[in-house]
């Protein structure tokens, strides 16, 4: 067997490493920190979270949840090291994100087929090789790919949200619960306003001041699209978005205009991060704005947020649903570089390379998920999508074929969980006796 190269210590490079080693391959893991860091990442360890530490959610008639349950019909690194590591958060899978890279890194670290080598790639390899440089590929890199694939241009902006110390939240005005639960011991922290503080809040978010961006840098992601971007699109999107106050009333007669949910962001319990609140703003304008909110007069903001550069590929052009490339079967492209979005997602996009990756060096053909499996849908997403305006995708109901009769809302969720669990066992099985 020939050595694997797998560029980048992310989830997706992570999660492909352990999937090759699993299945006896050696591994040469390539990460350039420490010996040089991205604009985003603050430590060595590998598989770090970068921006929120939430998986999502855990409900198998949730697309996050199903998704999610189908990586570990085959045994994911990140899921196992998320499961030891995670906190309480209702029904979304949310970690310590230092425990998290910590126990992922441990696991590499520790096994006898992988050897992981700091240093920073700067030219496109050859195979066989799992690019999964993630959306902070380094400018050479960048440039090399984009030479490699005759492309002008691999790059968009999203944002991160402040992180908040817990003791300095005034827990006389907030209040913990999870949306639709009864239970006041929530696990998120819950600031509420009424209509004149939502009001205030709002005038002071279309007031602030935001960095600057470059004409280059315009290329955002709606799916992190900061929170003033979402006020420009009307004075409700945000309390029918990330600050929608259903289900999170503090007792029957208490009814909220809107409401800023805190996430927990370590397993002490000592930072919360503000939920959906990924922002551009300069740094004196998120603390104006973050200390007009009720119950965070006087909070301390250990992590502002802030723009960083994601980079990704027109997939369409270059991949097949197996995130094999066309131009040479022993090349393969993994993580938020091939336009998908969110951890799991990165981390999946990893699985399916590195399973695929096993085959081409058995000399065996490449397999495509199911497309009524939500790992199907995705990287079918992914090879076939418009290549003239391709743009990134998280898991969503929406990728999978729909029933062929009308059905209620919370009955297609049911469906689409058990074909979609049929078809990942079935396909389990016909992996495994090949």
């Amino acid at each position: 067997m020939k050595e694997v190269h797998i560029i980048g210590g992310g989830l997706a490079g992570s999660e492909a490493a352990y999937q090759l080693a699993k299945r006896n391959h050696k591994v040469i893991l390539h990460e350039m920190r420490p010996t040089k860091y991205s604009e985003a990442h603050n430590t060595p360890n590998l598989g770090e979270l970068v921006c929120s530490n939430s998986l999502k959610s855990e409900s198998l008639t949730n697309s996050k949840g199903l998704f999610k349950e189908e990586m570990r019909q085959f045994d994911s690194l990140i899921l196992n090291a998320a499961e030891s590591t995670r906190l309480k958060a209702g029904q979304a899978l949310a970690v310590d994100r230092d425990l998290f890279s910590k126990k992922i890194t441990e696991t590499l670290e520790s096994h006898p087929l992988i050897t992981i080598k700091r240093e920073e790639i700067k030219t496109m390899p050859e195979g066989p090789v799992i690019v999964a440089t993630g959306p902070l590929t380094s400018s050479s890199l960048k440039e090399a790919i984009e030479k490699y694939f005759d492309e002008t241009t691999l790059y968009f902006y999203d944002a991160m949200a402040p992180i908040i110390a817990q003791d300095s939240i005034d827990m006389n005005i907030c209040y913990k619960k999870n949306r639709w639960e009864d239970d006041m011991l929530g696990d998120y922290i819950n600031c509420p306003m009424n209509k004149e503080e939502y009001d205030h809040f709002f005038s002071q978010l279309l007031e602030g001041d935001t960095a600057v961006l470059r004409d280059f840098e315009t290329h955002l992601f709606d799916g992190c699209m900061p929170i003033e971007g979402m006020a420009n699109r009307g004075k409700d999107t945000l309390r029918f978005g990330p600050l929608k106050p259903v289900g999170l009333r503090r007792d029957e007669t208490h009814k909220p205009y809107a409401v800023i949910q805190l996430r927990k962001d370590n397993a002490a319990e000592t930072l919360y991060n503000m939920v959906g609140f990924q922002t551009r703003l300069k740094f004196p304008e998120q603390k104006k704005l973050v200390h007009s909110i009720p119950g965070l007069e006087n909070a301390e903001i250990v992590r502002y947020g802030q723009m960083h550069r994601n980079t990704y590929m027109p997939s369409p052009k270059y991949l097949n649903p197996a995130f094999q490339t066309y131009k040479d079967p022993l090349v393969f492209f993994a993580g938020q570089i091939t336009g998908v979005e969110g951890y799991v997602e990165s981390s999946a996009s990893g699985m399916i390379a590195a399973i695929n990756m096993d085959r081409v060096l058995r000399d065996k053909p490449v397999v495509f998920f199911p497309e009524v499996t939500m790992l199907g849908a995705l990287s079918g997403y992914i090879s076939r999508a418009s290549k003239d305006n391709f743009q990134p995708m998280n898991a969503n109901f929406g990728l999978l074929p729909s029933p062929e009769e009308k059905m209620k809302k919370d009955i297609k969720r049911k469906f689409y969980r058990d074909r979609s669990l049929n078809a990942i066992k079935a396909f389990k099985e016909m992996l495994y006796e090949q």
